[in-house]
């Protein structure tokens, strides 16, 4: 099924919607990986993910593991309907703009 073209101002700034993009490649993926991929300070992947998640579109765990707590991350449903719905909204904005 695909989603309805809408643009989301919330996730359409290029560092969270590489973070959306990444966590729809995945079921559960660690913080360190997200900071990693993309190259971010701690401190401003915790600011967009308090953002993304006070929106409700991510869902954030830590558990203890080995003594040490993990902190993984996960597009919730709200969030990957979002997702989905502002590729769409992209894609067609290319569509009518390429020849």
């Amino acid at each position: 099924m695909t989603a309805a073209p809408q643009f989301d101002e919330l996730i359409h700034p290029s560092t969270r919607l590489s973070i959306v993009a990444l966590l729809a490649s995945a079921d559960w993926i660690d913080f360190a990986f997200v900071r990693d991929r993309l190259q971010l300070s701690d401190s401003a992947l915790s600011k967009q993910f308090a953002t993304l998640e006070s929106a409700g579109y991510i869902s954030i765990e830590r558990p203890v593991e080995d003594r040490r707590r993990r902190v993984r991350v996960r597009l919730t449903a709200l969030g990957r309907k979002a997702f989905d719905g502002h590729v769409a909204a992209l894609r067609a904005v290319i569509d009518v703009e390429t020849p």
